[in-house]
């Protein structure tokens, strides 16, 4: 339902009267191109034809249980149902799912999944639809996922180690804290006690029968809403939802779906809760839960809307805050919701960093103080309303390119919460209808339902003190929350802002060549200021505009003095702004646009990244011109910027994989200053000296000469060329030649292993590094890129199925041209100290049978399909053809590898991959870093 409207304010204003007003006791219709229909059996299903992407169909089966139906002894076992789905049906033997789906394109993890929550379970599986038989299949496997899973006792205990292990991923300082603080957040409600993860105590030794129930008795046709959305035609889904679902019966004694209740908050409460793991304090503000109704009317759509200014206007006024000299906190925002369904309450949450005391609760509680005694001005008003407009007049503009994943969304939650589906085209009448009629009034009516219902529970979450040190208390926190009403604040002062970007226009420059490619549907241009420009008009879209910089130099230009103000150069002038505008003011004098523009800065690069929509093009120019002549210099925002990453990053090394990754990275480059960083530490930002930092941008940034712009989307070249000349052909520029530079960092060479022992949950973590210098090759990169995919498929196989020591893991291959050529593979393995052994030696055997037998056919096809259904889909975007056109100019490589990639493909054999993996992977520089839990 939250399409949202992109449109200029002042044309909205007078287009709007051209509707007829509309009823607010209307109910809202449903969108007339989705078919609602229910089986006798009580099943639901939705069905849209779809054709972005072509010749793709996403298949849902949502079933309205999750882990609040859990009996005491089940706790854990919604989530343990979904994992059985995958382990054997009537049709699938245990695994068969899986290689099936791989077989037809169809990834494990990043297409196929599911997702267990409190009150819902979804199974997600997108389906090819160029043949008729994987279509059945697909409603085979729904079918059986839905009434057909076989729970083989071997299956469940099997599995059993399997939830285990995605259980361990989530355990750490976070969970034990938000552990703590659930009885009372949920106070009074099942929900406190049934988090969808459950207990490990149960997974471990839940009986057979304990775990057969739950899907006995929840996974019922009555509770299940089977949807399909994508370029299918609908009577064929219709058929086949009956035909598959239509036999499907409700047990004998139906249990009672129950919904819990979430009381109100008897009375005000605190929590100060610590660990030693934490990284950072945050404040949790949550006031009492009331319930909510669906949104049925056009009153209801009206009031969801006003609450959604009210949220962004109270979020924005919060942002502000950050931008001070000493910010009170690190990030604040707040939001209605809730985890119970049915239920919504007003929450914030409050990071301050290495700050514990009530400075950013006391700030949060006079802004809140402040909105409740004067609300908020006109001009913010109009602001969100004009955003609102925009986002919505984006959606529209795209209505016949939406994703078919974004229509299922929408049908999963009108089917579980009744969202409406009145359709983008009412959707875009409502908003035009609607914004005009709420007024600062009923937006401030919002803030006064906080203070009918004040009940609240707050806590602080963070690191233990250190010694000599104290934390507030629970009854603290409690005085600033009681104190707030007494405040002396005054009416929130609106600043005046430009209306345009740029008060004085540049001079333009020329384009002074012009060359087609038809191959590539490209025109390249060349500047007068030696700039170039590629662009490409596409259809993909109806309203969105890609454009990327480059060209050869970057950070690796500087060196040890200087490799912090490099490093944070980029991110410094984004925390100041450009031309005349602050980064708020920036967004305040963008209202009602949709555009992005950002410096991007590599190692051996630096450019511009941006997108904007048609109607905000020439503010993208705009923008990219500021960056290049006007970055600000702002010594406050500045000092800002340095106290809040000094603030968030004090205790980062209380965390144990943030040890484990600093501690790999300088085992990998042999402690070298010159080495990349990865876990950023509060003393680099004492090395920045602003000065030198921008010294360097403008070096980087103040002379356009040798940079290749590229702009991919929804344009004509006519409104195109002219901004061209306006914005781009008129950038600094002076002749000098910019490259980049081999600063001869090398990964350590030889077989490194090491150990950390950090943490004191049972977690390890297993990265291994294979690294080596070959010539690069578009087709050896192709080759590397298989080498890990097969390699996955492997690992989900082996360490997954057969050895049980893993939820999630795997290889990923990097192959570098410049500044040297060369590879990296990364392996990762998060699994149990006790598995640690077995996990190596396992994950060795499988690069070694690589190396000396090469990938199975049956492996080596599965991969080329996915690559070749997922290219399909990429040949249809703007960013990929944004990214490859740019990587054709730098780091230069092979367009016929894209235009032609499932040539490439299907030419691809067993012994290419072998041949890659034992030029590969036999090197003998091979870092093998291991986390373990502390000593006790």
């Amino acid at each position: 339902m939250k399409f949202l409207r992109l449109i200029n304010f002042f044309l909205f204003i007078s287009t709007c009267s051209s509707f007829a007003q509309q009823n607010l006791n209307d109910t809202l219709p449903i969108d007339p191109n989705v078919r609602i229909g229910k089986l006798s059996n009580g099943l639901t299903y939705y069905i849209r034809q779809n054709k972005k992407p072509e010749q793709k169909v996403e298949l849902r089966l949502v079933v309205n249980a999750g882990s609040i139906l859990e009996d005491e002894n089940q706790q854990g076992l919604a989530h343990f149902s979904e994992h059985m789905a995958f382990n054997g049906t009537t049709h699938f033997k245990k695994n068969d799912i899986i290689s099936f789906l791989q077989s037809i394109g169809v990834g494990f993890g990043n297409d196929l999944n599911a997702n267990t929550s409190f009150d819902q379970t979804i199974y997600i599986l997108p389906i090819p639809t160029d043949r008729p038989e994987n279509i059945d299949k697909g409603f085979e496997i729904l079918e059986d996922w839905a009434h057909n899973v076989t729970y083989d006792t071997d299956d469940i205990d099997g599995e059993r180690p399997v939830v285990l292990e995605e259980s361990r991923l989530g355990k750490g300082a976070n969970d034990r804290m938000y552990r703590k603080i659930y009885p009372n957040v949920f106070a009074g409600s099942l929900y406190a006690n049934r988090l969808p993860i459950g207990l490990d105590s149960i997974i471990k030794i839940a009986s057979y029968a304990t775990i057969r129930k739950f899907y006995k008795d929840w996974y019922r046709p009555d509770l299940m809403a089977v949807i399909v959305v994508g370029d299918i035609d609908p009577g064929k889904a219709e058929e086949l939802i009956k035909k598959h679902f239509a036999g499907l019966t409700n047990p004998a004694n139906e249990r009672l779906r129950i919904k819990p209740s979430m009381p109100p908050y008897e009375s005000d409460k605190a929590n100060v809760v610590t660990d030693k793991e934490a990284t950072s304090y945050t404040t949790i503000v949550n006031y009492s839960a009331e319930p909510i109704h669906p949104i049925v009317t056009l009153e209801d759509y009206k009031k969801d809307l006003t609450k959604q200014i009210f949220t962004t206007l109270f979020n924005q006024r919060l942002r502000e805050l950050t931008q001070k000299e000493n910010p009170p906190f690190v990030y604040a925002f707040t939001d209605f919701g809730s985890f119970a369904r049915g239920y919504e309450s007003f929450g914030a949450s409050i990071g301050t960093g290495s700050n514990s005391s009530t400075t950013g609760l006391n700030a949060f509680e006079e802004e809140l103080e402040r909105v409740k005694k004067y609300g908020f001005t006109k001009p913010e008003l109009d602001r969100a309303k004009s955003n609102l407009l925009n986002q919505m007049d984006k959606m529209y503009n795209e209505r016949n390119k939406t994703e078919s994943s974004d229509y299922v969304s929408e049908y999963i939650q009108n089917f579980l919460t009744q969202e409406p589906i009145p359709g983008i085209e009412n959707e875009d009448k409502y908003y035009k209808e609607l914004l005009p009629q709420i007024s600062i009034d009923d937006v401030n009516e919002i803030s006064k339902s906080l203070q009918q219902n004040p009940k609240q529970y707050l806590a602080l979450l963070g690191p233990e003190p250190a010694i000599g040190k104290e934390l507030p208390t629970g009854n603290d926190l409690l005085a600033v929350a009681s104190s707030a009403a007494k405040m002396d604040v005054k009416p929130y002062e609106e600043k005046a802002i430009a209306s345009s970007l740029m008060t004085t226009l540049p001079k333009p420059g020329k384009i002074i060549g012009t060359k087609r490619n038809a191959r590539l549907g490209t025109t390249d241009f060349a500047l007068n200021n030696g700039v170039a420009v590629t662009i490409k008009p596409t259809d993909f879209k109806n309203d969105q505009i890609l454009m990327s910089a480059i060209r050869p130099g970057g950070k690796n230009n500087y060196g040890i003095k200087d490799k912090y103000n490099a490093e944070y150069a980029t991110a410094v002038v984004n925390s100041m702004g450009v031309g005349n505008f602050s980064p708020v003011d920036l967004q305040k004098a963008l209202s009602g646009k949709t555009v992005k523009v950002n410096p991007v800065f590599s190692n051996i690069s630096e450019g511009v990244s941006g997108s904007s929509s048609v109607k905000d093009l020439e503010s993208m120019m705009q923008l990219i011109y500021l960056y290049f002549t006007s970055p600000r210099v702002d010594t406050s925002l500045f000092k800002s910027f340095v106290q809040k990453n000094k603030t968030q990053l004090a205790f980062l090394s209380a965390n144990p994989q943030a040890v484990f990754v600093d501690t790999l990275y300088k085992e990998l480059y042999h402690n070298s200053p010159l080495a990349p960083v990865a876990v950023p530490k509060p003393e680099y930002f004492d090395n920045i000296n602003l000065s030198r930092l921008m010294q360097i941008y403008k070096e980087r940034f103040g002379n356009a000469n040798g940079m290749h712009f590229t702009f991919v989307g929804s344009f004509k070249e006519s409104d195109l060329k002219p901004l061209i000349e306006k914005y781009i052909a008129s950038l600094p520029s002076s002749p000098k030649k910019f490259m980049y530079v081999d600063n001869k960092l090398r990964p350590t060479k030889g077989k490194v292993n090491f150990i950390v022992n950090k943490g004191k949950e049972q977690k390890s973590l297993i990265v291994g590094v294979y690294s080596g210098e070959v010539p690069y090759s578009d087709a050896l990169d192709m080759k590397a890129d298989a080498i890990s995919e097969i390699l996955n498929i492997r690992i989900i196989e082996e360490l997954r199925e057969k050895i049980q020591g893993i939820y999630g893991g795997g290889t990923q291959a990097q192959f570098e041209k410049y500044p040297y050529s060369h590879y990296t593979f990364f392996l990762q393995l998060p699994c149990g100290p006790e598995k640690v052994d077995t996990l190596l030696y396992a994950a060795h055997k499988e690069i070694q049978n690589l190396i000396k037998e090469g990938p199975s056919k049956e492996n080596l096809e599965k991969v080329k399909q996915q690559w070749r259904e997922q290219y399909k889909v990429n040949i249809k975007e703007n960013g990929t053809w944004l990214s490859e056109l740019q990587s054709f100019n730098f780091p230069g490589t092979n367009p016929d590898y894209f235009i032609n990639y499932e040539k490439y493909v299907n030419a691809l054999t067993q012994k290419d991959v072998q041949d890659a993996a034992k030029l590969l992977l036999s090197t003998n520089n091979v870092l093998t870093g291991i986390l373990m839990p502390e000593k006790k």
